[in-house]
């Protein structure tokens, strides 16, 4: 089984990934992961202003905060995304987020709307954890892209880079399907529990939905098809998914 680190003071533990995000967490037993969509993006700074709010009206630490969902105007440069994720990362920081081993905790997905796109970066959604005695396990696995994380950079180890034929659409589904399945098992999870997936595409996914997607038994609990493309250039296709048992939406 993959090893997961518990994040300090924060009722969950973590898959390590990379130095942006974690590549997904898991509340601890006691706990329970609730999830929070704004109705529209709030830009990151105020963003972070209002988790923080949300946070202190449920009685919960800055550390609680576990997952989140970003948006942003169109996919950045490798440069460009590594500064955007200093300034990110650096307000985790400030929050006394702990990073054990220089590893961030928080998991993360960020896309990039195709219609109606954000004018700048800012939280879809989020998710925190709070104290629940015997509640069901609950677990948020992070965004992937069809490229390995912690290369150094993504367009050198894509899956089928800068193909966007049904057969190579194919191909690099079927790798995010094999990431998000190695990404659950950290946690004891498969697709029979997930409550949630979102699948991020500009691309035709239909030569494969059934044959891949169904075979799973994704469409247990449906699936969210987002019109976005990853947050990186030349990447094509992005999934995510969730085991959470409380969600709420709030005015962005």
């Amino acid at each position: 089984m993959i090893e997961t680190v518990e994040a300090p003071n924060g009722g969950y533990r973590f898959m390590p990934g990379v130095s942006q995000y974690s590549a997904g967490v898991a509340a601890l037993q006691g706990f329970t992961l609730e999830r929070v969509r704004f109705t529209k993006p709030v830009p990151i700074k105020a963003g972070f202003e209002r988790i923080a709010q949300v946070l202190k009206d449920a009685g919960r630490p800055l550390t609680a905060f576990a997952a989140c969902e970003l948006r942003s105007p169109a996919p950045f440069t490798e440069e460009g995304f590594v500064k955007f994720n200093e300034v990110y990362t650096g307000t985790l920081k400030s929050w006394g987020v702990a990073f054990p081993n220089g590893l961030n905790p928080v998991a993360r997905s960020n896309v990039c709307p195709k219609i109606d796109p954000p004018a700048e970066p800012g939280f879809h959604a989020f998710t925190y954890t709070v104290p629940a005695a015997n509640a069901p396990a609950s677990f948020v696995i992070a965004g992937s892209g069809e490229a390995p994380e912690g290369k150094g950079n993504y367009r050198d180890h894509a899956v089928r880079l800068g193909d966007t034929s049904p057969a190579a659409m194919l191909e690099k589904a079927k790798w995010v399907l094999g990431e998000m399945e190695r990404r659950m098992s950290a946690f004891g999870g498969d697709w029979s529990q997930v409550t949630a997936t979102q699948l991020y595409t500009v691309h035709d996914i239909y030569p494969f939905i059934e044959s891949e997607l169904g075979k799973r038994g994704i469409f247990r609990q449906g699936l969210t098809w987002y019109f976005n493309r990853p947050p990186v250039k030349d990447l094509e296709y992005e999934m995510d998914c969730r085991r959470v048992y409380v969600e709420r939406v709030i005015e962005g």
